[in-house]
């Protein structure tokens, strides 16, 4: 029986609500599902590299094995198998990760909010790149966070102006390896005095890698987590290298950050689910990814190469760009006097989109910046959407 003429709720939302903002690539990413658009603005994994046979294989297999697991609650910190071939991955000879200290997760953005709620109090410091990836910006932001912007060049965050800020600072934040947005990796000798700087300082560093695997040359740098286990928090995902559609990501910390993550975990969702990991251990368990990142690696570079040689062609001069040796973004500086999102407002009118770089600071955004991702165009389609944007920026220089 319904309840005639009710009187309209007044909603009480938390302080905390309040912080919630909307994602710009997300708002963005509504416009560019119209398929006339050249979007160069998700940061999307190519749907072409997606092992579509492999997974239903591997569903087929897992369901009919062993079903009756694989569709029950789980554990809260993750399938035991899935979890050793991950501490396996990432154990060298002077470091060895055991599975104890691997925590399964419904995405990377998942474990930024869980490290938010255990590492986060309301006015704590966190230091983050200049730019930093927005996901991480707006996952820890919802904590009421102080964020300090930490000293970038070209080569990517400069450890040594770490002394400067890191008073008090609950963690660092960083991504090491053809970083979102900018497409810059950290130099071996970077790494190195960016880990020793931390352990000098006592500060916690959050080392998330979603893109270390896709290196055009398929040279590994090394890992920090290696370095220092005990002060490196190090993030992972499948999302870039299986697909992104079964939201599966793993958090590797010292025990003590491990518990209480999977205390934060069991009040947020109980468990990761218990079928995609089974899944996801089958496909990779007898080395797939050995044979699959590849082919991954030779799309992403072919198609940065691409973008590459269309912006040397058309971008006018005193545009300034990065030159990624893999992952999926290129970073690009303007003049001063040019403002990214108002080129958007027009590029938009010509059916090219991609992010202006504003929202990537947390603080004193540059918004003569933008990112462009090409991973997601087909060589055709980036040359026309880079002629276009050419175009534009000439008319402004």
């Amino acid at each position: 029986m319904k309840i005639e003429n009710p009187n309209p709720l007044q909603w009480r939302f938390s302080e905390r609500a309040s912080q919630m903002q909307s994602s710009f690539i997300r708002e963005i990413l509504k416009v560019t599902q119209q398929p006339e658009i050249i979007s160069f603005a998700g940061g999307l994994p190519s749907p072409a590299t997606f092992p579509v046979d492999m997974m239903k294989q591997a569903f087929d297999k897992v369901l009919s094995n062993n079903g009756k697991v694989a569709l029950q609650y789980g554990p809260t910190d993750g399938y035991m198998p899935l979890r050793q071939w991950i501490a396996d991955s990432l154990s060298t000879n002077g470091a060895r990760i055991v599975p104890e200290q691997v925590l399964m997760v419904s995405g990377s953005q998942q474990a930024l909010d869980l490290l938010g709620k255990v590492l986060i109090d309301e006015g704590s410091r966190v230091l983050v790149e200049t730019p930093s990836y927005l996901g991480a910006l707006q996952a820890f932001s919802v904590y009421r966070p102080e964020f300090m912007s930490v000293d970038t060049d070209e080569h990517g965050l400069i450890p040594s102006s770490l002394d400067k800020v890191a008073q008090g600072a609950r963690l660092l934040y960083a991504l090491p390896n053809f970083q979102n947005p900018t497409g810059r990796s950290l130099s071996v000798e970077r790494r190195l005095e960016l880990v020793e700087t931390c352990a000098r300082l006592g500060l916690p560093l959050i080392e998330d890698d979603p893109y270390g695997a896709l290196s055009y040359k398929g040279d590994p740098m090394p890992k920090m987590v290696a370095m220092n286990p005990e002060g490196v928090i190090y993030m992972g995902s499948f999302s870039k290298v299986l697909t992104p559609g079964i939201r599966l990501g793993y958090v590797v910390a010292p025990l003590p950050l491990v518990r209480r993550l999977e205390l934060a975990k069991q009040a947020a969702d109980l468990h990761t689910a218990q079928l995609t990991q089974m899944v996801v251990h089958e496909v990779i368990k007898d080395g797939f990814l050995d044979q699959h990142i590849p082919t991954i690696r030779e799309l992403y570079g072919n198609q940065c190469q691409a973008m590459l040689k269309a912006m040397e062609e058309h971008f006018p001069a005193g545009v300034t760009w990065t030159k990624p040796e893999g992952g999926m973004f290129i970073w690009v500086t303007l003049p001063k006097h040019i403002n990214a999102m108002e080129l958007l407002d027009e590029a938009i009118k010509q059916k090219v989109a991609f992010v202006p770089g504003a929202p990537f600071y947390a603080n004193e955004p540059e918004t003569n910046t933008l990112r462009l991702s090409f991973v997601t165009v087909a060589p055709d389609r980036i040359h026309t959407g880079i002629e276009i944007l050419g175009k534009l920026l000439a008319a402004r220089v």
